[in-house]
Formats: C-alpha cells, structure tokens, sequence
C-alpha cells in the first residue's frame, strides 16, 4: 500500500511543529519526515515525560488527521485493543430466532457480523476511511503476546479477525508507539518500525518550549528555571520532573509574580515538580539554592 505522504520537507515538519507550539529540533523532525516517507512507524523511546505521546498529538494536529490512541496497559488483550462481540445484542438475537427453524450456521453467520462487532481503537484506525494518526502508547506496558499481535499490523497495516477474515486498511494510518524503556521490545516490534530517542532536551531548546508554553514569563525568569530543572534532574530521585512538570513550575511562578527563583521560593513551589516526599527532601538536602533576600 502506497500510504499519502503528509510532509514534503524536514523544514515543513519543524515549521508544522512549531505552528502546534512544538519546539522540535532537526533529528526528531527528521526521524518524522523519513516515517512518513517510507510509510513506517515510529517507535519513540525514553523517559517519561519527555514529549513522547506529546508528538503524536502534535503530528496529528499539523496534519488536520483524527488521534486514535491505544493505552497501553498489563492485561491488554485482543479484545480491548482491537474489536469485541456485542454478546448482550448476540443473545437477543439468538432468543428471538427461538423456535423458528434454523441451522446453527445461519445463526452464527448473522450474529457475527458488522452489526454486533464492537470496534477498538486498532480497528478504528485500520478502517477508517480517511488517514489518522495512530497512537499506542507505553508498548513496554504490555506482554510479548501482544507485541506479536501487533506484528501483522505494523508491517501489513492489516488485521485478521477469525470470524471476518483478513481487514486491510482503507488508508495507511501515521502510527506512533511510545515506551518508556521499562522492558525491552521484541527485535521483531523494532525491525517493523523507524526508532527515534527522545531524552530531556537541552537548556535551550527546553527554555523555549518554555517560552513558548507561558510567553508571559521573562526570558531571564525561563533560564533561570530551566538551570534549576537540570540541575534537579542530576539528583539520584524516584521521578525526574518531566517537561510539563517544566512547563507547570512556569506558570506558577507567573501566577505568584515571582521574578527570581530563591530559597523561598524554591521550597514553597517544589511540590509542582515533585511528587514524592523522598525526593522533595532529596532536593531540599543537596541542592544549592540563591537565599532569600531576608534570609538571616
């Protein structure tokens, strides 16, 4: 299948991003521009909170695409990922053909058919009549077994369904996965797919996703927070603050009329960032900050 390709350019994926208020830099659009080219998924991997999940919604904005998400979880079957049977509208079915004559395969013909089948969100985006944007996110959520069911879609942009047979999509989805690294992935998942890093970005380029996010923060304010967060970051804690813990810490200062990041200030807006005691305590304890100007 000859998927329509979204982007003419490197230079059109950056702009698109941008005009969605994502601050890409060239290897991310890059890795974009080249999945949408060559009609691959994208296997995003990292840390959490780095902007994964964050492009694909992005991608699907800047190319007007509908997102169809697929949450990824421990337990996740078939069913839930791809279609289920209405059984409660089967069984009404079956009792109302009570005492006429049929065979047990006309029955089974007529209940498993399109009127009963319940479409997930795998299902959706291969039939869907115009392109979307596929997300499945957190992969590394889910089992082996379910990487393999996955297999068929990723490299056939098609799925079998037993009792329907073999539906292959009506237009190629641009498809995302996501995975915070916490197991690693089939060489199976990963031969099927572009692969693409995302890590924190630097001081930089994460000041202006800032300034972008929360224009009203003074530049001089976004770079101070920005040494700060990288700072924080360093520290040996259970969570890492994630880009929009970034982004929230920004608008808090400017909800406080804040105008320099000090010890006070530090310390009353930390739980914006932080979520576990361990690490408040952790930073409090080793991280150098500005006193407060009547800091005695």
């Amino acid at each position: 299948m000859n998927a329509p390709t979204q982007f003419s350019s490197v230079k059109e994926v950056l702009a698109r991003l941008r005009e969605t208020n994502y601050i890409a830099d060239t290897r991310v659009a890059t890795a974009v521009y080249i999945a949408d080219r060559l009609g691959k998924p994208l296997l995003m991997e990292g840390p959490a909170g780095v902007g994964k999940t964050e492009l694909a919604k992005c991608v699907a904005a800047s190319t007007g695409t509908e997102l169809v998400r697929l949450q990824c979880y421990e337990g996740l079957d078939e069913a839930r990922a791809l279609y289920e049977w209405n059984y409660r509208k089967q069984l009404l079915r079956i009792q109302a053909d009570e005492g006429r004559e049929h065979h047990w395969e006309e029955i089974e013909d007529s209940i498993f058919a399109e009127p009963f089948l319940l479409e997930r969100p795998l299902l959706k985006a291969i039939r869907s009549p115009k392109p979307v944007t596929l997300l499945i996110d957190e992969i590394d959520r889910t089992e082996f077994e379910f990487e393999a069911f996955l297999l068929e879609l990723l490299s056939e942009f098609q799925v079998t369904i037993p009792e329907l047979g073999t539906i292959a999509a009506r237009t190629q989805p641009i498809v995302f996965l996501t995975s915070n690294a916490t197991r690693e992935l089939s060489e199976a998942l990963k031969r099927r797919c572009m692969y693409l890093f995302l890590d924190y970005p630097e001081a930089e380029r994460e000041r202006d996703i800032i300034l972008t996010r929360v224009p009203e923060l003074p530049e001089a304010l976004a770079e101070q927070l920005v040494r700060l967060i990288r700072s924080i970051r360093q520290l040996e804690l259970k969570k890492r603050p994630s880009i929009s813990e970034s982004i929230d810490w920004a608008r808090t200062l400017v909800e406080l009329g804040v105008e320099t990041i000090d010890e006070n200030v530090t310390q009353e807006t930390l739980n914006v960032v932080l979520k576990y005691r361990q690490d408040l305590e952790r930073v409090s304890q080793q991280l150098k900050l500005p006193p407060s100007p009547h800091h005695n």
